[in-house]
């Protein structure tokens, strides 16, 4: 089975191709140059060229700050772009996974969201994210969408990395206490992709596994909760380690709105495809292990 997952460098990208292999998968990037989100007409070529059975859209506009001053850009990329990605898809007659997020709620809800719950993006993101959704659903494609959150990995850039090399040059840290969300390790849900590829291959008749389902790590945290569990297990392992002072949203502005609870139900996928990704702590102490052993350079 081959899976094509547009981009190159992504950390879903990166987690697909470190965790594929085992799961007898091969993941074929298709990224710049040759597949340009912004360049609609560049997609179905790039898609044909790979000869997939499954499509993941990974690619993303992923600058959520900085999307407060580009928003035409990132809702050509994440928006249209989704859009071309789901049409090239229906043209080929394979699934598409479209990787969306809980940016599309405002994180007003007392409890975790549901896949039903009504959107109301905050962020110039978010917004751009769910016009992706909104493309998806309404194209040809045997579609299924995944929304993730706080996405964490050994590659890229992200939030565990950050508090790690931080905890490097300060003896404490600010981390903000009043957003909640559901910590996701990037492998984790690379095996929950892979997964329901797989199944979606297999049961290409099954209404019950096309929708939108939740895909993010089990239990919930605050920013700062989960800079506690990263500093933690880095101490453990001998590496660097910070305190935390927690602080609020207020004290800590930014030009893009976050969500005060980013919470995400999966039970959904649970039921559908009997996953559910790991206890979120336990994937920051195998993160915070995997980055510890890489060279320092």
């Amino acid at each position: 089975m081959r899976i094509a997952v547009t981009g190159r460098t992504g950390q879903v990208v990166q987690s697909l191709l470190a965790r594929a292999e085992a799961a007898g998968v091969a993941v074929v990037p298709v990224g710049r140059p040759g597949l340009d989100l912004k360049r609609p007409e560049s997609v179905l070529p790039a898609l044909v060229a790979a000869r997939p059975d499954c499509i993941v859209n990974a690619a993303a506009y992923t600058a959520v700050d900085r999307a407060e001053t580009e928003p035409d850009l990132a809702l050509r990329i994440n928006g249209e772009g989704a859009g071309a990605v789901a049409a090239a898809a229906a043209g080929l007659g394979v699934p598409l996974i479209q990787i969306s997020t809980d940016y599309v709620f405002d994180g007003m809800a007392p409890r975790p969201w549901r896949e039903t719950d009504p959107t109301a993006p905050l962020s110039a993101y978010g917004r751009s994210k769910l016009a992706g959704e909104v493309a998806v659903a309404a194209s040809a494609a045997d579609w299924t969408i995944l929304r993730t959150a706080w996405v964490y990995s050994p590659y890229g850039a992200n939030f565990v990395k950050t508090m790690l090399r931080l905890a490097g040059t300060r003896d404490e840290l600010g981390v903000v206490s009043d957003q909640l969300g559901s910590p996701s390790s990037a492998l984790d849900l690379a095996d929950a992709i892979v997964a329901v590829a797989k199944a979606l291959v297999a049961r290409p008749g099954d209404a019950s596994l096309r929708g939108i389902f939740h895909a993010a790590g089990t239990g919930e945290a605050s920013w700062a909760d989960l800079a506690e569990a990263v500093f933690a297990a880095s101490a453990a392992l001998g590496g660097p380690s910070a305190g935390v002072r927690r602080i609020a949203t207020s004290d800590y502005p930014t030009p893009a709105r976050r969500p005060g609870n980013s919470r995400l139900d999966c039970r959904l996928l649970a039921e559908r495809y009997g996953l559910r990704l790991p206890p979120w702590r336990d994937s920051v102490q195998t993160c915070v292990a995997a980055l510890l052993a890489q060279p320092r350079s």
